[in-house]
């Protein structure tokens, strides 16, 4: 009946490439082209009112009429299996890939399903020459890479092992440049050291000289002030030197690792006392030192005589580069583990640009150049608190003064 009606249809299905079939609701084919019997091996017409699973392979005929119920519902457009591969079964019972395009459609009320069928057997094939193609490239590829890894390997031991050779060519010339530049320094170092004590030897011991010769001719009883005044000029320049002689002392025990530090329980008042006394000799006309308030309630676990050594440095300093009528102020207080030193003068400052050498062995401001001095005094203090694992910092304006803070852990 369908094909009776429709003499237009064969005409044109006959013209179109693909395979068509013609489905009722019912699954039976009703109408196919050349294209559609040359594909599945039939004659012309011998589909017509076959059931539509003679073209279906048997293991996917179970899940078909379902699959078909489901489209024929819906009456929609659409391309069959999408993401899976689709194969039609032969007359001879081989199987076909295919490419399979459904479009429903209505005549006289009734409901069919076209089937654009397209044989995709040559793609196939050629699908799986590419496929075997690229698997034989890629194993060459492979074999070309194996090869390059063990030509990169064997470069990357050439340059490893040239590598090392540099390295160890590098590290023996810093090695030599590092010798010969300790070399200078110490040179550098011998020759200021010979200097330094050439000239801080030299006048405090004519100084001494000078005195010892005028004390013979003071031998009257009314020239005894005479006498005791220079009696006290040479004790001040013994006890210069001796001062200088303690400081080199620690510099070399520091140098060599001799340094053993004794740590003890102490009051701190009892440093500060000995501190005070001894810097009390040194002070100059109108100079006075304000002792700290309420320390007899702090003790520590130091080394007493290490920080009777860095509070007198500091306060000796202070001294030394304040003028006549001014005020040494000397502070201590606690912050949770730690004790804190503070020593403030209205001295001749450090310049701005000679702060960051301050504590530097042998460096001296240039505003302290005519004083006497070694030049390593901060250095030990800095030396002696790093070793104790305080530190030491300073804010200082020329002309107006210097402050010192020393920080000190309360046990070590």
């Amino acid at each position: 009946m369908f094909q009776s009606k429709n003499d237009i249809f064969e005409i044109l299905s006959e013209a179109i490439s693909e395979a068509i079939i013609i489905v009722d609701e019912k699954q039976t084919i009703v109408a196919t082209n050349t294209s559609a019997s040359t594909i599945f091996g039939y004659t012309e017409n011998e589909m017509r009112d076959k059931p539509l699973d003679i073209l279906i392979p048997t293991n996917y005929r179970p899940s078909h009429s379902g699959h078909f119920n489901s489209f024929f519902g819906q009456s929609e457009k659409r391309r069959m299996g999408l993401g899976r591969e689709l194969y039609g079964l032969k007359k001879n019972g081989t199987e076909v890939p295919v490419e399979v395009g459904l479009n429903p459609f209505e005549v006289y009320g009734k409901k069919y399903v076209m089937a654009l069928v397209i044989d995709i057997t040559y793609r196939k094939q050629a699908e799986k020459e590419i496929h075997e193609l690229n698997t034989q490239l890629e194993e060459k590829v492979k074999e070309r890479t194996s090869e390059l890894n063990k030509t990169v390997k064997k470069l990357k031991e050439l340059n490893t092992n040239l590598e090392t050779e540099v390295k160890r060519r590098i590290e023996a010339e810093n090695k030599i440049k590092e010798a010969l530049k300790k070399e200078k320094e110490l040179g550098e170092l011998k020759t200021k050291f010979l200097s330094l004590v050439s000239h801080e030897f030299k006048t405090p011991l004519s100084g001494i000289l000078t005195s010892a010769t005028l004390l013979g001719k003071y031998k009257l009883t009314e020239q005894q002030e005479k006498r005791e005044k220079h009696l006290d000029i040479i004790k001040n320049k013994v006890h210069y030197l001796n001062g200088i002689l303690n400081d080199f002392l620690s510099v070399e025990k520091l140098e060599s690792g001799k340094i053993k530090y004794n740590f003890t329980n102490f009051n701190v008042s009892k440093v500060v006392n000995e501190v005070i006394y001894d810097a009390n000799m040194l002070l100059k006309y109108g100079q006075k030192i304000n002792y700290p308030e309420e320390i007899e309630k702090y003790s520590i676990c130091q080394d007493e005589k290490i920080l009777e050594l860095i509070l007198l440095n500091l306060v000796r300093n202070a001294i030394k580069y304040s003028p006549e009528n001014t005020v040494i102020d000397l502070g201590v207080s606690l912050d949770n583990d730690k004790i804190i030193f503070k020593i403030t003068d209205e001295g001749i400052g450090i310049p701005e640009k000679d702060q960051k050498y301050i504590f530097q062995r042998y460096f001296r401001a240039e505003n302290a150049l005519l004083d006497q001095g070694t030049g390593i005094g901060l250095n030990i203090v800095k030396s002696h608190l790093d070793s104790l694992g305080g530190k030491i910092s300073f804010t200082s304006k020329e002309n107006e003064g210097t402050t010192f803070v020393v920080e000190l852990p309360i046990q070590n």
